[in-house]
């Protein structure tokens, strides 16, 4: 069981390291976990390369709140049009939605979660 994480519709770990398995979302998408941003700067591992030991290898990234906007930065995968994407940013209220989402249905199905709703859209523009 692991969790995807699309962003404008990629799945950002397996562009992002194509070994590398989204973390259970029980991890990642639980009420308060790693990926609600805080204004404190957190790193994530959101992808291992061993499924069942979250700390092999894999995928990590900065999550962050300000003002508004969940960013997550430290990225490096490719986008549609072959440019490099190092940060995303993301409406709060949008970005919460859908992680509450994600995780109701996974707990509701205990299947797959998805962060793919249209809440989970880059923002891409400027944080202030």
């Amino acid at each position: 069981m692991h969790t995807y994480l699309f962003v404008d519709g990629l799945d950002m770990i397996a562009r992002s390291h194509s070994g590398a398995v989204g973390l259970h979302p029980r991890q990642l998408l639980r009420p308060g976990g790693p990926l609600y941003p805080t204004d404190a700067i957190r790193d994530v591992n959101v992808a291992s390369l061993v499924p069942s030991e979250p700390n092999t290898g894999g995928l990590i990234v900065r999550v962050r709140l300000r003002g508004e906007t969940a960013v997550w930065t430290e990225l490096m995968y490719p986008d549609l049009q072959g440019g490099l994407v190092d940060e995303v940013r993301f409406d709060l209220r949008q970005y919460l939605g859908e992680i509450e989402r994600a995780y109701r249905e996974w707990e509701a199905a205990d299947g797959e979660a998805s962060l793919t709703g249209d809440g989970c859209r880059n923002t891409r523009g400027p944080v202030e």
